[in-house]
């Protein structure tokens, strides 16, 4: 029942919502609650926390990932490509000069 109780908690984005502070209050005053022993219970903590982190994760890959495809979509450029072009632009700047020397 435990099991089903925590899979049932941690689905979707709320809990990657959360702050680590109101997630560690949330799972101490469950597990108090469900009256598990204070070794069970700081499990429960730690393991609630841990998928938090994941969900966490999981949530900021997916909007990287919507973000990327959005300025795909829209042709816009992103900084990385910008610095890249720059670095180019300085290191031909850089031979022509060196060229003009000679």
């Amino acid at each position: 029942m435990m099991e089903s109780i925590k899979k049932a908690l941690l689905t979707g984005i709320g809990l990657a919502a959360m702050s680590k502070e109101k997630i560690e209050e949330w799972a101490k005053n469950f597990a108090q609650e469900a009256k598990m022993a204070e070794g069970e219970g700081k499990k429960f903590v730690d393991e609630i926390l841990k998928q938090a982190d994941e969900a966490k994760r999981n949530v900021e890959d997916q909007v990287t990932k919507f973000t990327k495809n959005a300025l795909e979509k829209m042709g816009l450029t992103t900084k990385n490509e910008v610095d890249e072009l720059k670095r180019r632009l300085e290191e031909l700047e850089r031979k022509m000069k060196e060229g003009g020397r000679q």
